[in-house]
Formats: C-alpha cells, sequence, structure tokens
C-alpha cells in the first residue's frame, strides 16, 4: 500500500443493473494535492465521489485510501468527509446549531465559530438554514465537512451558487488544506474554478478515464488553442501574425483585439517577434481555457468511439 498517496484506485468497475457507470477506473490522488474531476453528465463522476465517501462499493477493482484498502461496509473511511448531491444540512436548525448537532453526533468538540468564519458565515451564524442560499449552503456543507478535521476532503460542485467573495472563502479554505497536507477531489463543471485550484484533474466519458494527469501536460499535448491577442499596434501585430510559422490568424476579432489560433510554441515564436519589434502586449489569453477545449474533444471522442463501436 502506498501511504504517500490520498487515493490509489485500480480497476473500479461499478454498474447498477445493466448500466454501467464506472468501467475499469484507475485513479491516483497524491497527498497535499486537489485533484479535480471532470465529466459530462452520465460520465460517472457522481458514482466515483460515493465510493470515495463510503456511500457505495464497487463491483470489481480495488480502492485503496489513505493506505488502506477499502472494503465491502458502505461507511466513510477513517479521515475521509465530504458531500454528494448537496450538503445535508438540519433546514430548521441555525448555520451555527447545525454544526453544534453534527459535532455532538460525533462526540467532539469543535472550532464552530472558528470554521464558520473560515466560509464566510460568520455574519449569518444565528440565521436558519432553510433561509440560506443556495451558495450559503454548500459553504456551510464545507464547514460541515472540516469538522472531523479530514486528510481527504471529496467535494461534489461546491462552487454552486457561489457569488465572488463566496468563492474566495472556498477556494481559501482548499488551499489551506493543500498546504497542510490533506487531499481534496472534487466535481465542477466550472473550468475556471477547476484551472485555479487543481494541479493535477481527471476527465470521465462514459464511465472510463479519458485523461488523467497535471493541467500543463492537458495543455502541451493539446490541439491548437485560440488566443485573443492584445496590442499597442493592432496593424503590425496582425502583419507579425500572418508571417511568424505555425499562427493561424482567426477571421473575427474584436475591435482592436486579434485571434490567432496556435500552439504554444508558435505563439512564443509570435511574442518575441512582437517584443523584438517595438509592440506592447497588453493581452493575451485563450479564447476558451486549455481544460474545457480539451474536455470537449477528449468527451466527443470517447463519444464517437463508443457509437462506431456499437
Amino acid at each position: 500500500m502506498d501511504r504517500r498517496r490520498a487515493i490509489r484506485a485500480r480497476g473500479i468497475t461499478k454498474c447498477f443493473g445493466e448500466v454501467v457507470a464506472l468501467d475499469g477506473i484507475d485513479l491516483d490522488v497524491a497527498q497535499g494535492q486537489i485533484h479535480g474531476l471532470v465529466g459530462p453528465n452520465g460520465a460517472g463522476k457522481t458514482t466515483l465521489l460515493g465510493l470515495l465517501l463510503g456511500l457505495a462499493v464497487a463491483d470489481r477493482g480495488r480502492l485503496e485510501i489513505l493506505g488502506t484498502a477499502v472494503g465491502r461496509a458502505l461507511a466513510a473511511p477513517d479521515g475521509v468527509a465530504g458531500f454528494v448531491d448537496g450538503p445535508g444540512l438540519y433546514p430548521s436548525l441555525t448555520a451555527r446549531q447545525n454544526l453544534a448537532a453534527l459535532a455532538a453526533l460525533r462526540g467532539q468538540d469543535a472550532p464552530i465559530d472558528e470554521l464558520l468564519d473560515q466560509v464566510g458565515l460568520t455574519d449569518v451564524a444565528d440565521d436558519r438554514a432553510n433561509g440560506f442560499s443556495l451558495g450559503m449552503r454548500q459553504r456551510l456543507g464545507l464547514a460541515a465537512a472540516l469538522l472531523t478535521k479530514p486528510r481527504l476532503l471529496v467535494l461534489d460542485e461546491p462552487s454552486n451558487g457561489l457569488d465572488p467573495a463566496g468563492k474566495k472563502h472556498v477556494h481559501g479554505v482548499l488551499t489551506r488544506l493543500a498546504a497542510q497536507g490533506a487531499s481534496v477531489v472534487l466535481s465542477s463543471h466550472r473550468m475556471d474554478d477547476l484551472e485555479a485550484l487543481c494541479s493535477e484533474v481527471t476527465i470521465l466519458a462514459t464511465g472510463r478515464v479519458v485523461f488523467s494527469g497535471p493541467l500543463s501536460k492537458l495543455a502541451a499535448e493539446n490541439r491548437e488553442l485560440d488566443y485573443r491577442l492584445l496590442t499597442s499596434d493592432p496593424p503590425a501585430a496582425r502583419r507579425l501574425a500572418g508571417e511568424t510559422a505555425g499562427i493561424g490568424v482567426v477571421a473575427g476579432h474584436d475591435g482592436d483585439a486579434l485571434v490567432v489560433r496556435a500552439l504554444v510554441p508558435a505563439l512564443d515564436a509570435l511574442v518575441v517577434r512582437l517584443v523584438q519589434a517595438g509592440v506592447a502586449l497588453r493581452e493575451l489569453a485563450p479564447v476558451v481555457s486549455p481544460l474545457e477545449t480539451a474536455f470537449l474533444a477528449l468527451t466527443e471522442a470517447q463519444h464517437t468511439e463508443q457509437e462506431d463501436g456499437e
């Protein structure tokens, strides 16, 4: 057993009747890592998160969590906390009472006020949960998961309903947890959140892994991307882009911004030429993020392969 890894899964298969939810899944999550789980609806994300939380057991394969092999019992492994399909809360209780009740059920003392402050709910600590917005419920669910000081935190769409302030609190909590050595697995449809938080991602499609690894590898392996380029001299930038090997100038452009299509090495060469020509670079960003581009390409390819095999 590898105690340096929070999760080690090999050949995990889970079926519900004739429906294969997970088909031979391999997954590795290192200690102190925030790992993103991405996939279209029905890809198997929720099923996989449920296995990690002890809400279901695999039909086949081997799963080790925090250095211990998971058995056949339906129970959360020691050191694991989180939620799937939204947090379970007591709607008639206040935020503070919710955390106090959960702590009492576990027979433990907990720094409730500190946890509420971490997730940005101090001002509504004595308000009932049934009046909370979706984002506030998500933050309270995160605070509840932190009661046990988990070494592995498993979260399903934790950014749902979050405003910018709420997102800042949640991102801060997860980043600090990872820095302290805990591991986080989170599922999200928000590519910007995953890119901001995760060092590695796993992309699922039709119950199978189509990519797993660092975001940098995903970008390097990906096909050409469209980039929005804003400079001090748009005509010169357009001319230099057209003269640079591997750069395609996209017909559509927004005002003074130029949109080019390229692999990263060709884009680097264009930036060098712009600087040498005295053209100031004011903005350079992908029109669609590398993660979203790869997600669409990989999941569509997997769907096509499945149709061709039928």
